[in-house]
């Protein structure tokens, strides 16, 4: 007799303790439910997850945890089905505290038998929202750095073409000049040269969206008011649409200036607006709208202005859009567009320092937001004169290739310059001191240890009011300049080269 006390005495004590255990922790909902999943038990972690109290929550159906669309399709007696049936259920899923709000919990449901019969089950819940947050969060940031790497990837091979082919159009059209003016008296001649200028520019426009895909097209950031710059090339977006579209703007009075360079922020405009007329064959309406955002996102955090394109077009389909930004990829049938809109629009947004977005239903239409950081100088104004300048004086010419060497020399020449030219920079600084240089013209990409921005600094140095121009079709180093010294973009012609030099500080 005094045996089975004590053995009883001990079964109370074990399960006196296990029940003090189960009441205590606090970071597992612990409890059971009766064969028709009704609740018998309940801890202090399921009241602190879940929000409930013993008393408001026992004798309570478990299925009030789901949400509504899990208890419609018989989620909680499908998964005491399975747990009686295979000896447990697992899963992660949402459910629902005392609150309405949602979590993303971790489920187990063990059947619980007494002599081979079904007497309940017990269920553990974990709260692993913030891990799966965080999971959800790492794998976006994988997704980006692929996704980065597959750009850089595509940037190293086009813009590598493109620094060979713009040195190429730089021969061609700087020769096609002295052509031009040696044929004024053959009509047949002018058209044909005509025809190949027209070629030239347009090869210089792919390459320009090539490069600023790539992000190594050299740019000249400044901070624009971007109501007045949209409100200047509305008459270009107009027609960029076509009759049958109807072009709609919203701009917000108060939308802050951006820091981007004008020329790519209107090609890109250009570029969105075209690419959503090509989505809305029956016509639609495209709405060009801007607003300020302050983000706290990775990689981008700060004060933004938000550009949205929206069109009421066919959509894009979910297999497509993660390619569209990618250069020469296009659906447009063949002759209707050559696949580098959108990459430049890509390529200039991450070159300012935002990004571009894209949101598309099939049937509905598409939405591009380009993210460009708010600018917080004060806006600049152009001031050029757009008189052509021709002036006098000696000019150091830097630039390692003969043919483009021989072209410029030739445009110099015409502009009334006399002109010295070395191959490279140290030979330049050996001219230099010869003295009688009026301002340096020179190349970015040089070979040897000395590139042409790293000249310029260096001239900066021992001869600081000498004016220095600088050219590049393609540079890594341009995006190093910060508007310290103005940029030329091959190909250029006499009268960009003569606007260039007219604004050199003297």
């Amino acid at each position: 007799m005094v045996k089975k006390s004590s053995q009883q005495r001990d079964l109370f004590e074990s399960e006196r303790s296990f029940r003090l255990l189960v009441g205590g922790v606090a970071d597992y909902a612990l409890y059971m439910l009766d064969p028709k999943g009704i609740i018998t038990s309940w801890n202090i972690g399921g009241e602190r997850i879940k929000g409930y109290s013993p008393e408001e929550i026992v004798g309570q159906h478990f299925s009030r945890f789901y949400t509504e669309t899990d208890r419609a399709n018989g989620k909680p007696a499908r998964a005491l089905g399975i747990a009686r049936d295979k000896g447990r259920y697992e899963e992660e899923g949402w459910r629902v505290r005392k609150d309405g709000t949602f979590f993303w919990a971790s489920v187990v449901i063990d059947p619980i038998y007494e002599d081979g019969e079904l007497i309940g089950f017990a269920k553990i819940t974990r709260d692993i929202t913030e891990r799966r947050n965080a999971q959800l969060k790492l794998e976006a940031m994988q997704k980006q750095l692929a996704e980065s790497q597959k750009f850089d990837a595509l940037g190293q091979l086009t813009g590598g073409v493109a620094h060979d082919f713009n040195n190429l159009l730089m021969i061609i059209s700087g020769s096609l000049h002295v052509l031009k003016k040696g044929a004024i008296d053959d009509a047949k001649l002018q058209r044909a040269i005509s025809a190949i200028e027209t070629a030239t520019r347009r090869g210089a426009a792919l390459t320009n969206q090539l490069l600023t895909f790539a992000r190594r097209q050299s740019v000249n950031p400044q901070v624009i008011d971007l109501a007045e710059r949209i409100a200047a090339i509305r008459a270009v977006l107009d027609t960029g649409v076509g009759s049958s579209v109807r072009l709609v703007f919203d701009v917000a009075r108060e939308v802050w200036p951006v820091r981007t360079d004008v020329s790519e922020l209107e090609t890109a405009l250009l570029n969105l607006v075209i690419n959503a007329r090509d989505a809305m064959p029956d016509g639609g309406t495209v709405t060009i709208s801007a607003r300020n955002v302050t983000l706290d996102e990775v990689p981008l955090a700060g004060e933004f202005v938000a550009i949205d394109v929206a069109d009421t077009g066919l959509g894009i389909p979910a297999d497509v859009v993660d390619k569209i930004f990618e250069p020469f990829f296009t659906t447009k049938a063949i002759g209707k567009g050559t696949g580098l809109g959108l990459s430049q629009v890509h390529g200039f947004a991450h070159q300012a320092g935002g990004t571009v977005k894209v949101a598309s239903e099939l049937g509905k239409g598409t939405i591009f937001t380009v993210l460009l950081p708010r600018g917080t100088d004060a806006p600049a104004r152009d001031t050029a004169e757009a008189v052509p300048f021709r002036g006098s004086g000696t000019v150091l010419l830097v630039e390692d290739n003969p043919d483009v060497a021989l072209v410029s020399i030739g445009l110099l020449e015409q502009l009334g310059y006399h002109v010295r030219r070395v191959a490279d920079a140290e030979a330049a600084l050996r001219e230099i001191e010869t003295d009688g240089v009026d301002f340096v013209f020179s190349d970015i990409v040089m070979p040897g240890k000395m590139d042409g921005l790293t000249l310029a600094h260096r001239l900066r140095q021992i001869r600081p009011g000498l004016p220095i121009l600088l050219a590049t079709g393609y540079s890594e180093v341009a995006a190093d300049v910060r508007g310290d010294f103005p940029i030329l973009r091959k190909p250029y012609e006499i009268h960009e080269l003569s606007e260039a030099i007219a604004k050199l500080p003297r």
